[in-house]
């Protein structure tokens, strides 16, 4: 990757290419998430009782301030109830380890909130028992909101990363089916059924967006989602010149650090200082780094300050633009928009024009309420 270093008073780290190899990422792209998986996880989710496409929102005045042709931004907070874009592929896991083995099982899986609920709530649905391994620094409001669904709690001295590594050896040794978002040596069957089920976003922006994204803001973490999209929607349009930026904060870029590394695993030791604890995640899913290093054009680390300004713009909307209910997660996207719009070498280096169709997903909504008010409360 041709990259430039940036960092100046808003604190972002940014790299970026000028080009990409085309042919290279499209072979990323069958690797990671196979077009058959996605087909049948949109096929199969689509069909349940609950389901119901989350809603693509305009935001006019917000694009008309920036200058640009259209912002939009895919709302994930009302997905089946459970508050995030990740009920789509935990539970869809759940769903397919389930039908494999009919007799009876217990899931198991490490989590920030958001995924440990998907899980959850889908061994609920399935009649089957569920563990989730909480670090110590999940909020009880995100335990709660786990526990509703029936699973068995532990908690784990440590980081995310921590929790990941105790889930794996607890469940080896107990029997359980691990149900991660996350890959690792010998582990990369589930995390691409995971990675299939959040390919139903795509699907929906087909018939929701008038055209193609130009730029794509998508949150990093363990780099799950932002694959998953990336295949979704180069598959959705495949004719279309869709520029990706993965977002994430500066104490956890542990995509970033793999970029750097030339698309090799580089692990990012932490402490994670970060409001946005679904992004708090050291160690990235080694089966996307190959797709995320070809297709990024910009990779952005920004810090806690200018997540929690794009949460308060959404909840605060100039002009006619609707209100979007968004977690620090959730507004990590936005803030990346932002700190590439403060910079004119960053956005000169996206084309960032009045040509531009931007396109954002709110990951979450209020999963936290009371870290949600706190950030309100600053401004």
């Amino acid at each position: 990757m041709s990259q430039h270093a940036f960092q100046q008073q808003l604190h972002i780290d940014a790299i970026w290419r000028q080009s990409r190899d085309e042919a290279a990422f499209q072979a990323a792209i069958t690797r990671t998430v196979p077009a058959e998986l996605c087909r049948q996880a949109q096929a199969d989710i689509t069909r349940w009782e609950q389901y119901q496409a989350t809603p693509l929102q305009s935001l006019p005045a917000m694009a008309a301030a920036a200058g640009l042709a259209a912002i939009h931004c895919k709302d994930e907070g009302p997905r089946f109830g459970l508050g995030s874009f990740k009920a789509l592929g935990g539970a869809y896991a759940v769903a397919l380890a389930a039908a494999q083995q009919p007799g009876g099982m217990t899931v198991a899986c490490a989590t920030e909130g958001n995924h440990g609920r998907s899980v959850a709530w889908g061994a609920q649905r399935a009649g089957i028992d569920c563990v989730i391994f909480l670090h110590e620094g999940v909020s009880p409001a995100r335990e709660a909101a786990i526990a509703q669904y029936g699973a068995r709690i532990m908690r784990v001295p440590g980081s995310y990363d921590d929790a990941v590594r105790a889930c794996a050896q607890v469940s080896t040794q107990q029997g359980w089916q691990i149900i991660s978002d996350t890959t690792w040596e010998g582990y990369e069957d589930i995390p691409k059924w995971v990675m299939a089920g959040y390919s139903v976003l795509a699907q929906e922006l087909q018939t929701q967006l008038p055209q193609a994204p130009t730029h794509v803001f998508l949150q990093g973490g363990v780099g799950g989602m932002a694959a998953a999209l990336m295949c979704s929607l180069e598959r959705t349009w495949p004719d279309a010149a869709m520029r990706y930026i993965v977002v994430e904060p500066r104490s956890a870029a542990c995509l970033m650090a793999s970029a750097r590394a030339g698309g090799q695993f580089r692990s990012t030791p932490g402490p994670f200082d970060t409001i946005s604890a679904g992004l708090a995640c050291g160690d990235p899913s080694r089966a996307v780094l190959s797709l995320i290093y070809e297709g990024s054009q910009m990779m952005l680390a920004v810090d806690d300050t200018a997540i929690k300004h794009a949460v308060r713009v959404f909840a605060r909307p100039a002009g006619q633009d609707p209100t979007i209910v968004s977690g620090a997660s959730g507004a990590a996207g936005l803030a990346g928009l932002h700190s590439v719009l403060a910079v004119p070498a960053l956005r000169q280096a996206l084309a960032l024009d009045a040509s531009s169709r931007v396109l954002l997903i709110n990951t979450e909504n209020d999963t936290d309420p009371q870290a949600y008010r706190d950030i309100l409360q600053e401004a």
